[in-house]
């Protein structure tokens, strides 16, 4: 792994294992360059996410990635004017497990709304609740939600500034019910009560 991290050699990385166990003053063996490049190719690396079985609880969000050319040590050394490109990795969570149940790269010139449904159809089982932060708010993702799992839980806190909707009196939506109980208990008890602070453990996931 350390090899695919630095993007180096196997001797390279032998002498860098090497250097790593000498700081950390321990007495372990270093595998030579040669061992390490046999058994890499008994080295079996996951090559699929990994699927529910059963109902999930489904957390969604998004991460900026810089793409670091080949160049930029050169300029960083040399000096220059460094062009950076970036792009967005969207995720689905499943704060119990911690495991990514679907991801989508996307350029940074797409909404994180609009990737809500690709993600949901990447996940087979059914989804219980789905949660996200205030970006997400919006009819777009309560409709793509509803679309795919028509029982699903959203939670996704309203912005400061939503109202009810128009059918709240008649027939509120589960947004209109979040908007009314933050009204009157506050945002912290509206956490609480929902679970909200689930959300959370996504940035866990992009941590890792």
């Amino acid at each position: 792994m350390l090899r695919l991290d630095f993007g180096r050699p196997w001797r390279q990385t032998e002498g860098l294992l090497r250097s790593i166990v000498q700081i950390l003053c321990l007495e372990l063996p270093v595998p030579d360059y040669t061992t390490l490049a046999r058994r890499s190719a008994r080295l079996s690396l996951a090559t699929a996410l990994v699927k529910p079985n059963g109902p999930v609880t489904v957390v969604i969000d998004s991460s900026g990635l810089k793409i670091v050319g080949a160049g930029v040590w050169q300029l960083e050394k040399h000096g220059g004017k460094v062009r950076r490109s970036w792009r967005k990795l969207h995720i689905a969570v499943d704060p119990d497990s911690g495991n990514i149940l679907a991801a989508e790269l996307t350029t940074t010139e797409d909404g994180d709304a609009s990737q809500v449904g690709p993600l949901l159809n990447q996940i087979p089982g059914p989804v219980t609740v789905f949660l996200a932060d205030g970006a997400y708010d919006g009819d777009p993702v309560y409709h793509a939600v509803a679309d795919r799992h028509p029982n699903a839980a959203v939670i996704i806190p309203p912005r400061g500034t939503a109202v009810p909707g128009k059918t709240a009196e008649i027939a509120p939506t589960q947004r209109d019910h979040h908007i009314q109980q933050i009204a009157e208990k506050g945002r912290m008890s509206w956490q609480r009560a929902t679970g909200y602070g689930r959300r959370a453990l996504v940035e866990t996931a992009f941590f890792r």
